[in-house]
């Protein structure tokens, strides 16, 4: 039996879906963290759980050739990436094989080999960065699987402009003595330092403060300015609630504008500080081709958007069809659709504030049947009501975006009764961690 403190040679069998080595002791798996398939290691017990025993490397006896030196200083204690051990392509292999995996194991469907699409360059490629702060000041990322924040003078996932705009929040805090918040106490003004920046390199700033207000707020403004030049807009967030969640519900602006402006796929998006846009625009205009494939669309067809967002997706493929229905239960994101559709000029766009099963009631109300579904859904995957939803409908083509492939493979599963998996295909949204987007197409069986 395992036991905490024990040590064991063993050797790297596979990945676990968060990028773990696993190996076995006596039967029993072990999930060894920073170690890659086919190595000899020794390993020291951390954790003996119920479901699981997870362990670190203490000696690598065998390394892979596809080990690396990880390239950033702060990997071995930031939670941040979770593959920077190994190389680029293992990365890729090891994405390719977790979407297969959870697609047999949990799906019950053998896609064969999984196609994956990487990123051109796989360094600075966030374009969104939320740093939370605490007492030190610090301001960083989370260390994996705790609240406590390391202090990351320099991110390789942020653009380089973000460097700069965190040293400026420091050097205010430090010089007014601005506090920064505790979790634990529930006390402090910052909570946390926001930016986005857009494909022309200019940035938009948020403080996220529990408070309505800072203190020398002038000279915050006069320190971010100074640091990048290219600033278009400081604001200030308020968020006093007791809670993990980020972004607040009200917003001041400082100086400059409340937004920027951003282009996808050849049209415009404005991006306020909660507007969700995908944080990799290279991979997300990869990812939207793709779904336009899926999609086929020959000018003729209803596209049905659900989860539409601020309409990104159905947006992008307007011009390939007769109408687009966008549905979305967020009234906000549903006004920054229509936003999106009136600036880019689609007229053939529609967007409803409502839920799957109440979308799909209208719709066969109004007898609109969609030819194409496109559903890009949370986390957890699809509702039970935008599933039925889907069997209700019954279009001829579903084209699945997901972020995690383990809720799609649920999905899939039970859907696979009316639709057969046509295709599947990976693409590298978020390099050097963990996370994989897939895309699938489903064809309604004859």
């Amino acid at each position: 039996m395992l036991r905490e403190g024990q040590r064991h040679t063993v050797t790297v069998e596979g990945f676990s879906s968060q990028a773990h080595g696993v190996a076995r002791v006596d039967g029993q798996a072990v999930f060894v963290k920073g170690a890659l398939p086919g190595e000899e290691c020794d390993i020291f017990i951390e954790h003996v759980g119920h479901n699981a025993v997870w362990a670190r490397v203490e000696r690598l006896c065998a390394p892979s050739p596809q080990r690396t030196g990880p390239d950033c200083p702060y990997y071995a204690q930031c939670g941040g990436c979770q593959t920077r051990h190994m190389t680029y392509p293992a990365e890729l292999d090891f994405k390719a094989g977790k979407v297969q995996n959870a697609l047999r194991r949990i799906g019950g469907i053998d896609p064969g080999a999984v196609v994956i699409h990487g990123c051109q360059d796989p360094a600075r490629y966030r374009n969104k960065v939320q740093f939370p702060a605490a007492p030190g000041p610090k301001l960083g990322y989370f260390q994996a699987r705790t609240h406590t924040v390391i202090d990351v003078a320099d991110c390789l996932l942020t653009p380089a402009c973000a460097a700069p705009i965190r040293a400026a929040v420091l050097e205010w805090m430090a010089r007014f003595h601005v506090s920064a918040y505790d979790e634990r106490a529930h006390a402090g003004l910052v909570r946390h330092l926001y930016l986005r920046v857009n494909a022309q390199g200019e940035a938009l700033v948020c403080l996220m403060a529990n408070s309505h207000s800072l203190p020398h707020e002038s000279e915050l403004v006069s320190l971010l300015r100074q640091a990048f030049p290219w600033l278009i807009g400081i604001s200030l967030g308020t968020n006093t609630r007791r809670t993990n969640v980020v972004l607040g519900e009200q917003y001041r602006t400082l100086w400059g504008q409340d937004h920027l402006m951003d282009t996808l796929c050849g049209l415009r998006f404005k991006l306020s500080v909660p507007s969700f846009f995908q944080v990799n625009r290279p991979q997300a205009e990869a990812l939207y081709a793709l779904a336009g494939q899926y999609a086929a669309l020959t000018g003729g067809e209803t596209l049905l958007d659900l989860y539409c967002g601020t309409g990104t997706i159905g947006l992008t493929l307007a011009d390939r069809a007769k109408a687009v229905i966008g549905v979305e239960a967020e009234a906000a994101a549903v006004a920054d659709a229509v936003e999106n559709a009136r600036r880019n000029g689609v007229e053939n766009a529609r967007f409803l504030c409502a839920d799957a099963g109440q979308a799909a009631v209208q719709l066969a109300a109004e007898g609109v049947r969609p030819d194409v579904v496109v559903v890009d859904p949370p986390r957890k995957g699809l509702s039970p009501q935008a599933l039925q939803a889907l069997l209700d409908l019954a279009p001829q083509r579903v084209v699945y975006v997901s972020c995690d492939c383990a809720t799609l493979a649920r999905d899939l599963k039970a859907l696979r009764g009316r639709y057969v998996l046509s295709a599947v295909e990976a693409v590298d949204m978020f390099p050097r961690t963990y996370h994989v987007e897939t895309v699938c197409l489903l064809a309604l069986r004859p």
